[in-house]
């Protein structure tokens, strides 16, 4: 093929990636209720509750989220369906992305990308489903009942919440990818067991500054949610990695 048939092919994949996610968009924008009840369901006080008896994150007060745009609401569900039907599109993207690229790949090569994809997305998720049920809910209760003052009320707006589910959704997701980063260093000869175990300190400073850039609250309970299970990935990764 020349370079304008390669280029021809990736606009026919990516056309066809993007017709997949407008047709999941569109479910998720019709099947508003069902989508924005999971999106909603960490500020519910009994959030993953133990035998009916309360949330497992503790107390959460009654939180009932407010707009003050007129078509704020609109662009919301019009955004949140986007995000929505490109996360469930996601592993026909990675699918068609991965057979537009593998025919220019050695045999070698082909023989370790699979997995590498499939892990890179399954660690993806992980994330994001860690920071569904475990960080967003505790973060929310704290920063939902947080006052400097009581005369201080808390109203939270509709853009205000999703904003911040989708940044931490996002951000624990790229996090989960160390181990995966980790192993593709390492089976390019950059990264080497080592260099990890000799820079440990070093990297627990870095996770602890990363996690305190990602948690909007400066609470230690929450900073340690987020730098635990960093700090295990870096160690997992280590063992993936080969000796020098």
């Amino acid at each position: 093929m020349t370079f304008w048939d390669h280029l021809e092919e990736l606009r026919r994949v990516l056309l066809r990636c993007l017709i997949v996610v407008a047709l999941f968009a569109i479910l998720a924008f019709v099947f508003k209720d069902e989508v924005f009840f999971v999106i909603f369901a960490p500020k519910s006080p009994d959030f993953l509750s133990w035998g009916g008896q309360g949330s497992l994150f503790g107390a959460s007060p009654e939180v009932q989220l407010i707009n003050t745009e007129l078509t704020r609401q609109f662009v919301v569900h019009m955004m949140t369906s986007f995000y929505v039907g490109l996360l469930v599109a996601a592993p026909y993207i990675i699918f068609e992305l991965y057979r537009f690229i593998a025919p220019g790949l050695y045999e070698n090569e082909r023989h370790y990308s699979t997995p590498l994809v499939v892990a890179a997305y399954a660690m993806f998720m992980i994330g994001i489903l860690f920071s569904y049920f475990v960080l967003f809910p505790i973060t929310f209760r704290f920063l939902a009942g947080y006052q400097v003052d009581s005369d201080v009320e808390n109203l939270i707006s509709l853009e205000s919440y999703i904003d911040t589910l989708v940044f931490l959704s996002l951000a624990m997701g790229l996090v989960f990818e160390i181990p995966v980063l980790s192993w593709l260093l390492g089976r390019l000869g950059i990264l080497h067991r080592q260099q990890m175990q000799q820079y440990r300190r070093h990297a627990i400073v870095a996770i602890l500054v990363i996690a305190a850039i990602i948690t909007p609250t400066s609470d230690a309970v929450t900073l340690a949610i987020v730098s635990l299970p960093m700090y295990l990935l870096y160690e997992g990764s280590i063992l993936l990695v080969p000796h020098s």
